[in-house]
């Protein structure tokens, strides 16, 4: 895992990156207001553009589905990037070196960097080979597994000679060390010198979500080569194999867009899917799936209850693959989706099956998934003897344990009648030994959690202000401009607009947190300090004013807008202290005549003031 990168350096990629040029690349912007682009929000379906970019802010906001943020949150989202990835994602793409914290042992970006560049080199080394007379047998292992010439080209699969330091001389020519090239795994070192890692193989590169070459997959081809039967890059400072997933630089977009993902078990089977027409299908590399993976794909599924995502997955019917199937199963929960298994008929997986079967074939194969607690189900159950009561019982109790596990309580419903059924039990007795599977599932959660409860915080939640009453209708502006151009404002004048009362509570946090902030109007990360000193329920609305576009065409009408806002906010602050100091007045004792003189003086400056601005 990467180290934690300086807060100077993620600060300084932000300030050269324009948020307005990288969301251009994924999104159509449209001048709006002044200082604002539009345009149709990636994150939902919609036809009137209600994505608004504020590129001297640094921001976006969604007034649509209320997705926003930094240029940093953009692209985790869109590339399903944690933090560090986004920050040296952009960092590549500004040509920065990122530092990192001292103790942190992350390597130099600057040698991630060369290892990516050696990584790509390497791939169109390999892709090379494959059209040499050497790599017949490689060209025939594809022929047989129904891809082509152009398959093997959409996925850069290559070839490794035979040699001992083919690629290694190779890449010595174009400038890489040969300390590049171990650390890369691409070479190891033996008695004789530097070798390839990968010979005489057929080669895979895999790639992240940035579609940058990570590492590779090498399959054996020759009878004298006694490696295994498939040999993956080892470990470094960009390939994490607990972190990585083969096809998913292909079906990022579509699995986003959709919604579904489909994992299979190898490289071929990723190519046969999506060749098939199943472009949403990843496969992980020399490991089992794991925490690491979910959260790679969770990233792309959104928890919508209504219409849930899918994980469908494919396994052998063979023992092994029956255990990765109950493994997969008893991660079901973490993914933000339903889970389904897709089992090929007679046991082929989708590479077999579309060489005897044709694409069509596949495609019906994913559609004809059953649902994870089905399979799980009757995993439990043939372990049974359904003819005896004892075996019907024990049946019953084993699939009890699977369905307490269902969060959908129709779906779990359902299955209840179902097993009742199949191991010819009334449905009562079947639901009572649920009941008790869940009563148990739920103390055995319960128990380690109860000394942390007081420690949680509590959620906070804010009544959205009465946006037709006049007077919260014009705080809601004065906000908007003293948070979109507060550097438009004296300070002074700032300061005793800020500090005045508002009615709305929300509108009287962020009056406080921009009094909190004032000394940072003029800095260029304003909405950033402003957002950390916010209670983060309120981040959202913050947001919203930030990107609301005030009424005007240009920058003399925004002049005049913003001077016209700040005036009247003066006078209904006047008035306010006006109508404050009468009410003392009226409860001043009559005797009391130099407080009383002193009070009107000041009703004089407030009223000569304010007649002053409504005259201006």
């Amino acid at each position: 895992m990467a180290g934690k990168i300086s807060a100077r350096d993620i600060e300084e990629v932000k300030a050269r990156v324009n948020i307005a040029d990288v969301i251009g690349g994924y999104v159509a912007l449209k001048p709006a207001s002044t200082g604002s682009l539009k345009g149709l929000c990636p994150f939902h379906q919609e036809k009137s553009p209600s994505f608004n970019v504020r590129p001297l802010q640094g921001f976006y906001h969604c007034f649509g589905c209320g997705a926003g943020g930094d240029v940093y949150k953009f692209l985790q989202e869109m590339e399903s990037l944690s933090f560090y990835e986004a920050v040296e994602n952009l960092a590549q793409k500004a040509s920065y070196t990122l530092t990192y914290e001292a103790g942190s042992n992350a390597p130099d970006q600057g040698q991630k960097a060369r290892i990516y560049e050696a990584n790509l080199a390497a791939s169109r080394y390999f892709a090379e080979q494959l059209g040499t007379d050497a790599a017949t047998t490689g060209r025939d292992f594809l022929k047989s597994r129904g891809f082509d010439k152009s398959a093997a080209e959409t996925f850069g699969v290559g070839f490794a000679p035979k040699g001992w330091n083919n690629l290694v001389d190779h890449l010595k020519t174009l400038g890489f060390t040969e300390d590049e090239l171990v650390l890369a795994s691409l070479a190891s070192r033996g008695e004789r010198g530097l070798y390839d890692k990968f010979r005489g193989r057929l080669i895979w590169p895999i790639r992240d979500t940035s579609n940058q070459v990570i590492g590779f997959g090498a399959r054996k081809l020759f009878d004298d080569d006694q490696g295994p039967k498939y040999l993956n890059t080892s470990e470094t400072p960009v390939y994490h194999k607990s972190a990585v997933l083969y096809g998913i630089d292909l079906a990022k977009k579509e699995i986003s867009k959709t919604q579904k993902v489909v994992v299979v078990e190898g490289y071929t089977d990723v190519m046969a899917c999506h060749l098939a027409g199943v472009t949403t299908a990843v496969a992980t590399c020399g490991t089992a799936f794991g925490d690491e993976h979910i959260r790679i794909l969770n990233r792309m599924l959104s928890a919508n209850v209504d219409n849930p995502a899918e994980v469908i997955f494919t396994f052998d019917p063979d023992e092994a693959g029956q255990k990765a199937a109950m493994r997969a199963f008893a991660d079901a929960d973490k993914f933000h989706a339903n889970s389904f298994i897709a089992v090929g008929p007679d046991g082929l997986d989708p590479s077999d099956l579309r060489v005897q079967k044709g694409d069509e074939a596949v495609q019906l194969m994913i559609e004809s998934k059953k649902p994870i607690y089905e399979f799980a189900i009757k995993q439990k159950l043939k372990n049974f003897d359904l003819s005896s009561v004892e075996g019907r019982v024990g049946a019953a109790r084993a699939a009890a344990g699977v369905i307490a596990t269902i969060r959908d309580s129709a779906m779990r419903s359902v299955y209840l009648r179902e097993v009742a059924n199949w191991v010819n039990l009334d449905v009562s007795e079947v639901s009572a030994l649920v009941e008790r599977a869940i009563k148990d599932k739920v103390v055995a959660a319960v128990a380690p959690m109860r000394q942390d409860v007081a420690a949680e915080p509590a959620v906070q939640s804010f009544e959205e202000p009465d946006l037709r009453d006049p007077t919260i209708r014009f705080e809601r502006q004065l906000l908007e401009v003293l948070i979109q151009h507060p550097a438009e404002i004296e300070e002074d004048k700032f300061l005793e607009l800020v500090s005045g009362d508002f009615l709305a509570r929300v509108h009287s946090l962020l009056a406080s947190a921009l009094l909190a902030n004032s000394a940072n109007r003029k800095d260029s990360n304003w909405l950033v300090k402003l957002s950390e000193s916010l209670d983060p329920a309120l981040h959202r609305i913050l947001r919203a004013m930030a990107a609301t576009s005030l009424p005007a065409s240009t920058e003399e009408e925004l002049k005049r807008y913003i001077d016209g806002v700040a005036v009247s906010g003066f006078i209904n602050l006047l008035t306010r202290q006006k109508l404050s100091l009468q009410a003392v007045l009226r409860q001043t004792e009559a005797s009391d005549s130099a407080k009383i003189s002193e009070i009107q003086k000041e009703l004089m400056d407030i009223e000569q003031r304010r007649r002053a601005l409504q005259g201006g």
